[in-house]
């Protein structure tokens, strides 16, 4: 171990034993790239009016709640934990306002009811062409509106994973992956959600996938998405876009399926 992560451990064990405040002080200082990290990433789908510097004041109450809930001992890697958590509370504080404008509400809903319609006569997801058709748009006039519902569509899908489970806290997708702190009656809800959501996204185009796959599993940035699959950040943004509100619909679909 090098002498910072010696540190480090050091810091844990102090304060998850005996609840040294100085400890807790040094692990918000060594972990606070993180919500730089994840203030960023959203910042790069987030409306022009959005300051990232309220998503970076909104992640250190994330990253505080997960140093006090995370249990060393479970052998989780607390970064991936830590990750969840901060997005989680930037997402739950963008929810608690209207960033977004009512048109760009209604266009969302507008290509998720047009997928809907199209994944129920197709038997498949469609692809942007025909999605385009369908809403009336040229395929360009797709990718233009596919950027401007980024933001909402990211964070009401957010919204549609806390929903379908009770409790106080509303799981991103992330926590849905690293979750340790859930009562039994959570673990079991949120299990079945996670075998929902893995199957939606099995169901996805490969592409689309893979952007699902490297944005929320492996934690890259869209640019750095774009990169690896050799496409603009903004076509990236776009099949995101896409792909969130398919999972949305999936998943929507599969809590009204009777038990």
């Amino acid at each position: 171990m090098t002498q910072v992560e010696v540190e480090v451990a050091e810091a844990w064990r102090a304060y998850k034993r005996s609840a040294v405040r100085s400890a807790r002080d040094q692990l918000i200082l060594h972990y606070a790239p993180l919500v730089h990290i994840v203030a960023g990433r959203l910042a790069s789908a987030a409306p022009s009016h959005v300051d990232r510097a309220d998503l970076v004041s909104y992640g250190v109450f994330g990253l505080i709640d997960a140093i006090d809930k995370f249990d060393p001992d479970r052998g989780l890697r607390f970064e991936t934990y830590a990750i969840a958590r901060i997005r989680g509370h930037i997402v739950d504080e963008l929810r608690s306002y209207d960033w977004v404008p009512r048109s760009v509400r209604a266009k969302a809903r507008t290509i998720e009811s047009a997928l809907c319609s199209l994944e129920a006569e197709l038997h498949r997801a469609p692809t942007d062409h025909e999605l385009a058709a369908a809403l009336g748009m040229s395929d360009g006039e797709l990718r233009r509106a596919l950027s401007q519902v980024a933001f909402v569509n990211l964070v009401t899908f957010d919204a549609a994973l806390g929903a379908a489970v009770d409790g106080e806290a509303s799981p991103t997708i992330g926590e849905m992956l690293v979750a340790s702190d859930e009562s039994p009656g959570q673990r079991v809800e949120l299990e079945e959600l996670r075998r929902s959501l893995a199957a939606a996204i099995d169901r996805l185009p490969v592409r689309e996938r893979d952007v699902v796959a490297l944005y929320y599993h492996d934690g890259l940035t869209l640019a750095e998405i774009g990169e690896v699959l050799g496409v603009t950040e903004s076509r990236v943004c776009q099949i995101h876009t896409k792909a969130v509100a398919q999972l949305r619909r999936s998943l929507a679909a599969a809590e009204r399926e009777p038990v």
